[in-house]
C-alpha cells in the first residue's frame, strides 16, 4: 500500500465515477457552445494582486483562503481561487475587446483552490465550469445566462434546485445603500473582524453565514429599496425575460455573491439537499471589474457552476446519468498467432471510431472472459488456435449470450453492422 494519501481536503477522480463527472461537465458546456460561447483555458497560478483588487480584499477568500507562494524569481502568486478575474484578465491581454465583437463569449471548465475547512460538499480542490459574456450591458445578456444554466441542469434531469435573483445596484445608488447600512451595523455586537468589514464592505456582513451574526441582521435595511430608477428597470426586465423564457425563480433581496465585483444582477443556484453547503452554482453581472485590475470599461456577466456539488444534488435526487459502455468491442486471444491477428483487429477497429479494448497479459480463458465482462463491452471476440486453422474468430453477443463463427476477414464489416 502507498504511504501517500491525497492531500486532506482533496479527492481523486477514478474510474467509474469519474464518468459522471465528465458527463456533468459535458451537460453543463453543451449549452454554451450551441449559443456562441467559445472555449478558454487560464494558468492554474496567477499574480496575487489579480484576485486581492478583483475578488476584493475583504472577501474570506483573499484574507483566509487563498493558497499563496513565492517563486524562485520573487513573484508572489496564488493558486487560482475562481476564474473570473483570470479570464477577464486573458481576454485583456489579448485584445479580445477590441475585435469590434462585443461581448466577447467564453466558457472555461477547470480547478479552483481554496483552503477552507473541508466537509462534504467543500472541498480545498474543486472543479467549475463557467461562462463570461464580455463588454456589453444588456438585460438579454443577464437572462441568456441564466436560462442556459437552467437548461444545463434539466437536461441532467435536475429538478430539485432553486434560482435565487437579486439585484446589488450600481454606482449611483449602492453608495446611498452602502452608507445606511454602515449606520445600522455599527451599533451591533460584533466582532472586530467583523467591524472591520463595515467600513471596507458593509455586503460581506450580509454573507455571513455564522447565527449569531444574522440574529443581529433582522430589520437590516434591504438594497431593493434604495435602487435607482435605471437598475429597477434593468432588474425588472431580466426578471420578465427569465420568466417569459419559463425559468422559475425566487427573489431574495438578501442575496449577497461573497465577491466585491459583482453589481446589479446577482443569482444563485441552490439545492436543498446538500444540507448546508445548497450553493450549487451562481453568478451576476461585474461591470467593474475590468477597471479594478486595470482596463478600461468593460461592463460583463458570467456565472460558475460547481460540478463536485451538482454530482453531489443528482445523487440526493437519485439521478442516474446514462453513462455509455467504455467498451463496445473486447478481444480474447488465446496463443501468439491469435494475438497478432486480434491486437490488429482491435487497432482497426479503433480507427473507424468503435470502441475496443484486447485482453492483455497471460491469462487463460476464463480470467480473460471476465475482463471481457467488467469492461462492460457488448460483443467479444474469441480466437483460439483451432479457430485461426478455420479462418474464423467467434464472435460473442455479450446480452444474449448467442456466439457466432465469423471469418477473419468479415469481422470488421460485421461489427460495424451489428453495433450500427
Amino acid at each position: 500500500m502507498s504511504t501517500f494519501k491525497a492531500p486532506k481536503g482533496t479527492y481523486d477522480l477514478i474510474p467509474p465515477e469519474s464518468a459522471t463527472y465528465l458527463a456533468v461537465r459535458e451537460a453543463i458546456a453543451a449549452p454554451l457552445r450551441n449559443s456562441g460561447y467559445g472555449y478558454i483555458e487560464t494558468p492554474g497560478f496567477e499574480n496575487v494582486e489579480l484576485f486581492a483588487r478583483g475578488v476584493g480584499e475583504s472577501t474570506d477568500i483573499v484574507t483566509k483562503e487563498m493558497y499563496v507562494f513565492e517563486t524562485k524569481g520573487g513573484d508572489r502568486l496564488a493558486l487560482r481561487p475562481e476564474t473570473t478575474a483570470p479570464v477577464l484578465r486573458a481576454v485583456l491581454e489579448a485584445n479580445l475587446h477590441k475585435t469590434g465583437n462585443l461581448p466577447v463569449k467564453v466558457w472555461y471548465s477547470g480547478s479552483q483552490y481554496r483552503y477552507e475547512r473541508p466537509q462534504k460538499g467543500r472541498y480545498r480542490h474543486f472543479s467549475q465550469v463557467g461562462a463570461e459574456a464580455i463588454g456589453a450591458e444588456d438585460p438579454y445578456l443577464d437572462a441568456e445566462l441564466i436560462i442556459l444554466a437552467d437548461q444545463a441542469y434539466r437536461s441532467l434531469g435536475l429538478r430539485d434546485f432553486r434560482i435565487l435573483l437579486n439585484s446589488l445596484g450600481d454606482r449611483e445608488c449602492r453608495p446611498v445603500y452602502r452608507a445606511a447600512l454602515q449606520d445600522f451595523l455599527r451599533v451591533l455586537d460584533l466582532d472586530e473582524d467583523t467591524r472591520r468589514r463595515i467600513d471596507i464592505n458593509p455586503l460581506r456582513v450580509l454573507d455571513d453565514k455564522r447565527e449569531s451574526v444574522q440574529k443581529q441582521l433582522t430589520g437590516a435595511p434591504l438594497l431593493r429599496d434604495y435602487l435607482c430608477d435605471d437598475c429597477k428597470a434593468y432588474h425588472k426586465e431580466v426578471r420578465e425575460l427569465i420568466t417569459a423564457a419559463g425559468v422559475s425563480f425566487e427573489d431574495d433581496p438578501k442575496l449577497v455573491r461573497g465577491l466585491d465585483y459583482y453589481t446589479r444582477t446577482t443569482f444563485e443556484f441552490v439545492h436543498d439537499g446538500l444540507g448546508s453547503q445548497s450553493a450549487v452554482g451562481g453568478g451576476g453581472r461585474y461591470d467593474g471589474l475590468s477597471e479594478m485590475i486595470g482596463g478600461p470599461a468593460l461592463p460583463s456577466v458570467g456565472w460558475a457552476l460547481g460540478v463536485d456539488r451538482t454530482v453531489l444534488a443528482l445523487k440526493a435526487e437519485g439521478v442516474e446519468l446514462p453513462i455509455p459502455a467504455s467498451t463496445s468491442v473486447f478481444a480474447v486471444a488465446l496463443g501468439e498467432e491469435a494475438r497478432r491477428l486480434l491486437f490488429a483487429k482491435v487497432t482497426e477497429l479503433r480507427r473507424l471510431g468503435v470502441a475496443a479494448d484486447f485482453s492483455f497479459g497471460a491469462k487463460g480463458l476464463k480470467g480473460a472472459m471476465k475482463n471481457a465482462n467488467r469492461s462492460g463491452a457488448r460483443y467479444t471476440l474469441v480466437a483460439g488456435e483451432r479457430d485461426l486453422a478455420e479462418g474464423v474468430v467467434q464472435l460473442k453477443d455479450m446480452e444474449t449470450g448467442e456466439q457466432t463463427a465469423v471469418g477473419v476477414n468479415e469481422i470488421v464489416a460485421e461489427l460495424e453492422t451489428r453495433l450500427g
